[in-house]
């Protein structure tokens, strides 16, 4: 059955939307990432997820996925809206999973705090001034968040916890995401540290490129805490070098190419 010229113009429009949208996403906050251009961006294919920031911008994601996959992995980055570099590694390992597919079914959330990425000079915490990264529901948060905020961090403004666990829109989404799409792994990337950490049951990768396994400790409401010590889904953290700059495409590709072969060798078993 031939097309009706009706079909066509609705498939003409669904292709000019989904440009759009690529072209809003891409030259919104992305063009502030380094070592992205405009047709890395697009290629990514980036899609609304439906859940919004604190000052309503869109929390973009993409998943690229398989028949039969052996494994379910979440990679998520720019948690901290003033590491840049995280997103923009996140994008180029988008690339990759598009251009070499194997057993694997992915899920990319390249910028968790847009609010913080956008401001202006850009931030660490979200738009309430919460670190994210403490914001998840590990075992008496309100004790252990509260003593290491104020005792260890000295109040530090950078590592508020929040007032509650999952109390910001960018933690709960991705507290969400990890219920509904239920990864074997999960790789967060941060910057700027320069080291490989590791939270969880299985044998951690040794290093990904130039960074080394150098496991910095457990924090309380931590995505490693809470992902991997609390429910023994292993969290890897790549800790870039920089927050400003990516490493070269050359480093890139070897780091990817090291996550893929700790997957096959480890035993991430599907639950």
């Amino acid at each position: 059955m031939l097309p009706t010229l009706k079909s066509k113009s609705v498939f003409a429009t669904f292709i000019i939307a989904a440009c759009a949208f690529n072209a809003w996403a891409c030259g919104d906050f992305y063009k502030k990432l380094p070592n992205v251009s405009a047709t890395l961006c697009a290629s990514a294919q980036l899609t609304a997820s439906g859940a919004h920031s604190v000052q309503g911008r869109a929390l973009l994601m993409r998943d690229i996925t398989v028949d039969a996959p052996k494994l379910r992995v979440l990679v998520v980055a720019a948690m901290h809206g003033d590491e840049f570099s995280s997103a923009s590694v996140a994008l180029h390992w988008l690339a990759l999973a598009q251009t070499s597919p194997d057993a694997t079914d992915w899920r990319f959330i390249p910028v968790l705090n847009p609010d913080g990425l956008m401001r202006r000079p850009a931030r660490r915490m979200n738009a309430n001034g919460v670190d994210l990264n403490r914001n998840f529901p590990t075992p008496n948060w309100q004790r252990e968040t509260k003593h290491y905020w104020e005792k260890l961090t000295r109040k530090d403004p950078r590592r508020w916890p929040g007032k509650a666990p999952l109390s910001e829109p960018e933690s709960k989404f991705l507290f969400d995401q990890m219920a509904s799409f239920k990864p074997d792994v999960i790789v967060s990337i941060h910057a700027p540290y320069g080291v490989l950490d590791f939270d969880g049951p299985v044998l951690p990768p040794t290093k990904l490129g130039r960074l080394y396994l150098d496991q910095v400790g457990v924090f309380p409401g931590s995505l490693g805490n809470y992902g991997g010590v609390q429910n023994a889904m292993p969290v890897v953290t790549v800790e870039l070098p920089s927050a400003l700059r990516t490493p070269t495409n050359v480093d890139i590709l070897k780091m990817w190419r090291d996550l893929r072969r700790w997957m096959d060798q480890t035993q991430l078993a599907r639950r």
